[in-house]
């Protein structure tokens, strides 16, 4: 490398150490606001024992980390492959996919064109007919004009405009990588969740229509009995009515399972008519340990607290290049090339052209443009900030309430399984007479509808379990891939090292 390349590149890194070291000048606080972390997420000291129902006592994991594919615990091969289905196939989580490589390619397209000089080629050939000298005898001459140049420039960003706006960019795009996980694990929920729905309202409908089938009997052998006039006629109606209410139930609760079904196969990117077949609520084991995260890691494994973090990150960033605008630019520029008339001048060394030239720009009068726009972004800052505390505060109330439903679905499911088994017991003992003689027909008919419909609410209140659980994964983030920076986010995520590695000499 020649001396004078040498110079002109040690020029260079100090103008671009200057423009970095000038970030720190400009631009509110970059860290999020600190917010305070509760002793406890519930407004009462939370168990790390859940209550024991349906044969299994869950257990809280104080400080666990997350668990990335967290729908595994289930136990479930077909789970798995319908979450993997939906992971690889789903259309929302490919556009976000997406938008977030266009962000990407747009963060690499503003380096590109802040950082470095623009050079560029150019060859105009041109016949042009022009106006004489007014002396001459001709008015008019034609003349043909060959020029081809090499031009590049570069503005010295010497207060970190540039720089401060390009680190906004790429804390944008951060912040959709953040926002991208948040779909993705949203997708894996709802996948999740519309399994165990489908799963439970397919006992739901064969429970209900056991029910339903048990109220025609019982309507039939009332009306047969007040034939023969040993029961009244309000019995008879009052059996009748049952009859038809538990019938009336039944045309929601299917519509409801399709619907579920229809989701389900959406979610999976297929057609509705091609959903999956419910699988056996049996078949899905409910998690023993589901790990709860202290607040204040939570802060650094939410999706959603990320994307809030740097979104206070590219506001901050954002005023700071407002603010620097304000201040002088310089603008080098420079170009080679040929030209000439003709050919001959144009390849002899007297068609060499060339120019130098250097811009300074002070910005003095834009009707009161940049100081608007500077107020503008450090009121953006401001909101940002505000968004990110009450992103954090309902990060927190989400998972205190999970952890509220999980208890007391515990709870429920413990006193549906009682009830259930009560039911259970007393259907066998009313069927058991019923054989023996020693009790009507009517009434063991009557014994197993209440099965039945203890039946339903045990299968609900199992479902409503499974389902709190997964919200209970959800709520608790990913693990984080690697220690943080001093002041800066949790690193690992594939956009958020490219941008960190675009922008590596930019950080202060």
């Amino acid at each position: 490398m020649s001396p004078r390349a040498v110079r002109i590149r040690r020029f260079g890194i100090s103008a671009l150490a200057l423009s970095a070291a000038a970030c720190g000048a400009f631009g509110p606080e970059r860290a999020p606001p600190q917010m305070a972390s509760p002793g406890h997420y519930a407004a009462k000291d939370q168990s790390l024992e859940m209550p024991a129902a349906d044969g299994a006592a869950q257990r809280l994991g104080a400080g666990a980390r997350p668990v990335p594919e967290w729908w595994k615990e289930y136990g479930s091969d077909a789970l798995d492959a319908l979450v993997d289905e939906g992971l690889t196939n789903s259309p929302s989580l490919a556009a976000a996919q997406n938008t977030l490589k266009a962000a990407r390619e747009g963060l690499r397209a503003q380096i590109g064109q802040s950082l470095w000089p623009s050079v560029d080629v150019g060859f105009s050939p041109s016949r042009q007919r022009a106006l004489a000298i007014p002396t001459l005898s001709q008015q008019t001459f034609l003349y043909d004009v060959f020029a081809a140049e090499v031009k590049t420039s570069y503005t010295f960003d010497f207060f970190g405009a540039a720089v401060l706006a390009d680190r906004a960019l790429a804390q944008q795009v951060q912040q959709q990588d953040y926002q991208l996980e948040s779909v993705r694990r949203a997708l894996a929920a709802n996948i999740v969740v519309a399994t165990i729905n489908a799963a439970s309202l397919q006992d739901q409908v064969a429970a209900t229509e056991e029910l339903v089938a048990l109220g025609e009997r019982r309507a039939q052998q009332t009306a047969a009995r007040y034939a023969l006039g040993s029961v009244s006629l309000d019995d008879n109606l009052a059996a009748q009515e049952d009859a038809a209410l538990a019938a009336a139930t039944l045309p929601a609760l299917r519509a409801q399972a399709l619907a579920v079904r229809h989701a389900q196969a959406v979610l999976l990117g297929r057609t509705p008519d091609q959903a999956p077949e419910p699988l056996p609520l049996d078949s899905l084991h409910l998690p023993g340990t589901v790990p709860l995260s202290i607040a204040s890691d939570l802060l650094h494994q939410r999706p959603d607290i990320l994307a809030a973090e740097a979104g206070v990150r590219a506001a901050a960033d954002a005023a700071g290049a407002a603010a620097a605008a304000m201040y002088p630019s310089l603008t080098l520029s420079a170009s080679y090339g040929r030209g000439g008339f003709d050919w001959s001048t144009f390849a002899s060394p007297a068609g060499a052209i060339w120019g130098v030239g250097a811009s300074l720009t002070q910005p003095l009068f834009h009707g009161g443009a940049l100081v608007a726009r500077k107020r503008q972004y450090e009121a953006n800052y401001s909101a940002a900030v505000s968004q990110y505390r009450q992103t954090v505060l309902a990060a927190f109330q989400n998972v205190a309430d999970t952890l509220v439903s999980l208890e007391e679905d515990a709870n429920a499911l413990a006193q549906s399984e009682r009830a259930a088994n009560a039911a259970r017991d007393l259907d066998r003992n009313a069927q058991t007479r019923y054989h023996l003689g020693a009790s009507s027909l009517y009434a063991a008919l009557s014994a197993r509808q209440q099965y039945e419909s203890a039946n339903v609410q045990y299968v609900r209140a199992r479902a409503a379990r499974l389902a709190d659980t997964a919200a209970l994964f959800v709520s608790m983030g990913n693990p984080p891939a690697g220690e943080p920076a001093a002041g800066e986010p949790p690193a690992g995520e594939p956009a958020r090292a490219a941008a960190r590695a675009a922008l590596i000499s930019l950080q202060h």
